[in-house]
């Protein structure tokens, strides 16, 4: 048998690897050489807007580039994260995450992405707890209170959320689990109009993010419960954890991150991850995220792949428990 065919195909296939390995390195160098534009898979002036804006600019600074804001709103923020699922694997297009990446893909059929298969992680900017909250005008002053009552009275309770698959719905259906109660969802078009309904009387229970909810704590007029974490919030200090009131499997963060297409270089991810890891721990940045009660959450791709992986994993749990089903 002749070998010399196989062999000069062999010699082929590796010139061709090898020449994709040289353009690929000589990109990564290079890189970048134009603006990069951060996705958000919502409308302007929400606060995953804000965060992206604010990281953008000091990104830029960091790296000697340009980021720019593109903002794809539409379906619970599905339209966003499928433009960056199918834009090219560059470097060039990144997508500015939060907890809908992994809450919607767990409970909305329609949102059509697989957040762990189409996507690169790049890294995770920060973190911090949703509070859950009363009306003060109500006789829960605890947890340990709210679950007595759902138990009491299965259903009497109403909880609002901000649209249903969100964190604030399965947050919901969490502790539902957990404690074997049957609490009302009524969601909402957003955390605000729920919560003008909690203090006019026509709910009894939210979760929100803490300087959602600070002013009308401060004010007197909502009464923060516990916050969704597994420990206290600085910007909470006297507000217990979930593990401190007795509910420590009820672990919740709020979440912003950055992603990339899936197949973007290794070389470019890890140039972005430095970037990332120098800008979150800046002290003007720190600063800025003590004032949204989240807290810096410098590391590697794969720590955020982890993250990712365990949040959606835990959320399919969740729908799959509660037998969610949720349509658009």
């Amino acid at each position: 048998m002749n070998s010399q065919p196989n062999r000069r195909l062999a010699l082929a296939m590796a010139a061709v690897t090898a020449s994709g390995f040289v353009a690929t390195k000589a990109a990564a160098q290079n890189f970048p050489e134009r603006p990069i534009k951060i996705i958000v898979p919502f409308a302007p002036g929400a606060g995953t807007d804000a965060m992206a804006r604010f990281m953008a600019q000091k990104l830029g600074e960091v790296m000697g580039a340009t980021f720019v804001v593109d903002n794809r709103a539409g379906a619970s923020g599905a339209i966003g994260t499928q433009a960056v699922a199918q834009a090219a694997p560059d470097g060039y297009t990144l997508l500015l995450v939060a907890s809908p990446f992994t809450t919607v893909a767990a409970a909305l059929p329609s949102a059509n992405y697989d957040p762990l298969r189409q996507f690169t992680p790049v890294g995770m900017i920060a973190s911090g707890p949703l509070v859950w909250a009363t009306s003060s005008a109500t006789s829960i002053k605890d947890i340990k209170g709210l679950v007595r009552q759902a138990k009491e009275k299965p259903g009497a309770l109403n909880y609002g959320s901000a649209g249903a698959g969100g964190v604030n719905h399965l947050v919901l259906e969490l502790l539902k689990s957990k404690t074997g109660t049957f609490i009302t969802h009524i969601p909402y078009r957003g955390v605000a109009p729920a919560t003008m309904d909690m203090l006019a009387g026509n709910i009894q229970l939210i979760t929100g993010t803490i300087p959602a909810l600070l002013p009308f704590i401060k004010d007197g007029r909502v009464r923060p419960l516990a916050v969704t974490s597994a420990k206290r919030s600085s910007a909470l200090p006297d507000v217990p954890s979930m593990a401190e009131v007795g509910l420590a499997g009820v672990d919740v963060v709020n979440y912003f991150a950055l992603m990339a297409p899936a197949g973007t270089p290794p070389a470019i991810v890890n140039q972005l991850n430095a970037a990332l890891n120098k800008t979150v721990v800046l002290p003007e940045v720190t600063a800025r995220f003590k004032i949204d009660a989240v807290e810096a959450a410098p590391g590697s791709p794969a720590l955020l792949g982890h993250f990712i992986e365990a949040d959606y994993r835990a959320w399919r749990n969740v729908v799959r428990t509660q037998n969610l089903q949720i349509t658009d």
